[in-house]
């Protein structure tokens, strides 16, 4: 094997992420690794954040495979026909959500920040769908 002695890391310093990319709603994401920003041609990785209270819109990541990792907090994905199913994971947790699956992310918490981590691959692909009303949420309150 030949290593190319051109090619190091690239490190995204605390403060200095991509923040130029796709939300929905209220989760906000930054990318530390992504095409955006670094020779990475194959993966987005980077912090999503939800505030205390607050969800995305209902959204999918096209032929993106998801996963993620739950730093801070306590999180509910909503999925399935009305989004009537849901899992709900907290610090420690991983997560695994297929292409195409509509789903929404939302901090079950009114006090505390929700903050995952997510890789995905091949880009942070964001598809928004149409709302739907707290209501229809399982669960779910607003801060």
């Amino acid at each position: 094997m030949t290593i190319d002695a051109t090619v190091m890391p690239v490190v995204t310093r605390a403060g200095e992420e991509h923040t130029d990319t796709a939300d929905s709603g209220g989760a906000h994401r930054v990318s530390g690794v992504s095409v955006d920003h670094t020779p990475a041609t194959k993966i987005w990785f980077g912090r999503v954040s939800n505030e205390p209270g607050f969800r995305s819109l209902p959204h999918h990541h096209g032929e993106a495979e998801t996963g993620g990792y739950v730093l801070r907090g306590r999180a509910r994905i909503y999925y399935g026909a009305d989004y009537a199913q849901w899992v709900d994971m907290a610090a420690g947790d991983f997560v695994f959500v297929p292409p195409y699956m509509p789903h929404v992310e939302a901090n079950m918490s009114t006090t505390e920040e929700l903050v995952w981590l997510t890789a995905r691959t091949p880009d942070n692909i964001v598809v928004n769908l149409e709302d739907v009303p707290d209501e229809t949420l399982s669960g779910f309150r607003r801060a």
